[in-house]
């Protein structure tokens, strides 16, 4: 984890890197994409507001968790698609921006996001290194794929 593609190039400081679009009239939508994938940051994070931190797929869902305790909404499910978790190190969520108060539902699937991951063998760690490149792309589909919906309301 930690990289970017092409000539930008992101050190591992174990504290969140935050690129964020201007507001106003620029701004495409009202969200936050709260990620660990470098490929978010690469080819979102110009149009919309990403949070990119160098941690594990878990700690991004406990990232979500916080998020998601101050009152923002969850927009997208934290575990959406057929990746299981501890098979790939990268998620991407995407929450309000702005709070709008404690949704119990939301509380409820994120923590049983969280749990789920101690359900599975990590395998992340296991992988040639190009069958990252891969889960970094296969999560930039899933996220990209929320989008047209995120910016339409």
């Amino acid at each position: 984890m930690g990289r970017l593609k092409g000539n930008r190039e992101c050190i591992a400081l174990n504290r969140p890197i935050f690129i964020k679009r201007q507001t106003g009239e620029n701004m495409k939508a009202d969200f936050i994409i709260l990620t660990n994938n470098p490929l978010i940051v690469e080819k979102l994070g110009q149009e919309y507001s990403v949070e990119y931190e160098d941690i594990s797929y878990e700690d991004t869902l406990k990232k979500v968790r916080e998020y998601i305790y101050k009152g923002h909404e969850l927009l997208t499910h934290p575990l959406s698609g057929s990746v299981k978790p501890n098979e790939t190190p990268y998620k991407s969520v995407m929450v309000s921006d702005k709070v709008k108060g404690l949704n119990p539902d939301a509380v409820k699937i994120i923590e049983q996001a969280i749990q789920s991951c101690g359900k599975f063998e990590f395998k992340s760690d296991k992988y040639a290194e190009d069958v990252y490149d891969d889960f970094q792309y296969i999560d930039y589909t899933l996220i990209s794929s929320a989008l047209p919906s995120a910016t339409a309301w």
